[in-house]
């Protein structure tokens, strides 16, 4: 579901100087909130990069130290507007380098069934985890999620340890520490990224032009 209410760029007003920088949430990789500023015709300094935690993503959003955050897949937050997808981030698993799957090129998701995955961790919504990682592969196998998903440092020691798999993005390669592998997944479709704001009181004026920008500017073709 995406609910996009900002105006076309061409009818937003100029960004005045000494506009602060647009308060930008992530997870994971810069790279990819690299790209969307890149696709926008934006500098990067004109954005500023904020960390979110995965078990809680929307409370900086809500709680106001966020102008807006880069999301996944289709957001059902009643609170929440949703932009248009402006970018793709192709399907990935991560596997600890002594994995038996670690020397792969690719994978299939049926072949990731033979093996346990991630929770849906803390107030993150079940029903794009479910996107994330699917309860069953396409054939039918069932994906166990057994182990707890936290900080990305908790989870990365959870795949050193064991023959866990996360399935995630391919955006995570430039994060991922070198005894990670990180596997492309041929059968599942990449993920719409998008961008959300708080819908009440809206975006201000220039992250409504930054988001514009990024739906004017999107890869997701």
């Amino acid at each position: 579901m995406t609910d996009s209410t900002v105006l076309p760029a061409d009818r937003l007003p100029g960004t005045p100087a000494g506009t602060p920088p647009v308060r930008l949430g992530i997870h994971g990789s810069p790279d990819l909130a690299a790209a969307i500023i890149r696709a926008a015709g934006r500098d990067a300094s004109e954005v500023e990069l904020v960390g979110y935690e995965v078990g809680d993503p929307f409370r900086g959003l809500r709680a106001g130290e966020l102008d807006v955050m880069i999301v996944k897949y289709g957001l059902e937050e009643p609170d929440l507007a949703v932009s248009r997808p402006v970018a793709l981030d192709p399907r990935a698993v991560i596997v600890g380098a002594h994995h038996p799957l670690a020397t792969h090129a690719s994978v299939s998701v049926e072949e990731l069934a033979a093996y346990e995955g991630f929770r849906c961790p803390g107030a993150f919504p079940e029903y794009v985890w479910d996107e994330v990682v699917p309860p069953r592969t396409p054939k039918g196998r069932r994906i166990r999620r057994a182990y707890e998903m936290g900080t990305v440092k908790g989870l990365m020691g959870t795949l050193s340890g064991t023959d866990a798999v996360h399935l995630t993005f391919q955006s995570l390669e430039a994060i991922a520490p070198a005894r990670m592998k990180v596997i492309p997944i041929v059968d599942l479709p990449p993920a719409p990224v998008s961008l959300a704001w708080l819908r009440d009181p809206g975006p201000a004026a220039h992250t409504a032009r930054f988001i514009a920008d990024a739906e004017n500017g999107s890869t997701a073709r």
